[in-house]
């Protein structure tokens, strides 16, 4: 199929550039590029949210206001 795109000057000359250092055409440059991205998948959130804790004196039970637990996490 033929399309047709729009890119910033820089970004096609650069585009271009690398292309022809590794001995490719723009087109094939620009195919094997959205390849590439059409492929990987999502990566997935990395990292666990660590949330503060709040130490009670009587565990399992724990009653804070708003404003206690503003004052908390401040």
């Amino acid at each position: 199929m033929r399309t047709t795109i729009d890119l910033p000057n820089d970004l096609f000359r650069q585009a271009k550039s690398k292309a022809a250092l590794r001995g490719k055409t723009l087109k094939e440059f620009v195919q094997a590029a959205i390849e590439k991205e059409v492929s990987t998948k999502t990566p997935r959130a990395s990292h666990r949210v660590k949330l503060p804790l709040i130490k009670s004196k009587n565990p399992k039970s724990l009653s804070l206001t708003n404003a206690e637990i503003e004052n908390l996490l401040a």
